[in-house]
């Protein structure tokens, strides 16, 4: 329904263009930017709603393919930025793999949007814990202060301007959302300026969840 009022106001301002002042485009800027913004919204709401409610059975999932999957979801925006993503040699993990996708989707997917003024450099590494597997992303970006740790996994919560870098700020509550399903944890280390890494588990693939 949101698409379609914003639909219908971009084909007003193409049919009677001619006929507006500086104004009414002003006015129809800000209805079409409003209902695109409320829709990234709601699709985002139900996004956070659905990870414990419409989530798949945990199966063994082999992580690279979610790693893949995420990164030809996120095509568009690694070539505008010119990103570089690398990865370790990545295990099979228990997991939901639609979810284990959005998570990596979401994680690289803000390293790109909060770069520091050059291609985002992105590395994908893990290390075995007992029956569990850390994950790390790590990024060149803009970094975050660490006196927003207990914010930052926070539904709505958005620690930048929001014309400068938009978004919803329910990016990384899915993240934890996703990550607390798999009986996991999620954390991050930062140095503002210089970049961040985010920290998740995940079961192995001989776990009993």
């Amino acid at each position: 329904k949101l698409k379609m009022v914003a639909s219908y106001v971009k084909l007003l301002e193409r049919r009677y263009k001619d006929q507006l002042d500086d104004d009414a485009r002003d006015f129809i800027y800000f209805a079409v930017d409003g209902a695109t913004r409320m829709h990234r919204l709601i699709n985002d709401l139900l996004t956070f709603s659905r990870v414990g409610s419409h989530g798949k059975a945990f199966t063994a999932t082999d992580s690279v393919e979610a790693l893949h999957q995420a990164l030809i979801n996120l095509q568009a925006s690694i070539l505008e930025s010119g990103a570089e993503v690398t990865h370790d040699h990545l295990p099979t993990v228990l997991a939901d793999n639609s979810q284990l996708i959005q998570l990596f989707q979401n994680l690289i997917g803000n390293a790109i949007k909060f770069r520091n003024g050059q291609p985002p450099q992105i590395s994908i590494s893990v290390k075995q814990d007992g029956n569990d597997w850390i994950f790390s992303v790590q990024d060149n970006g803009i970094g975050i202060d660490t006196e927003y740790s207990d914010r930052i996994f926070v539904i709505f919560q958005q620690l930048h301007d929001k014309t400068e870098y938009p978004g919803t700020g329910i990016g990384l509550a899915i993240c934890k959302k996703i990550v607390e399903r798999h009986k996991g944890s999620i954390w991050f280390y930062s140095v503002p300026g210089s970049g961040s890494t985010f920290h998740f588990t995940m079961p192995g693939a001989g776990s009993d969840q």
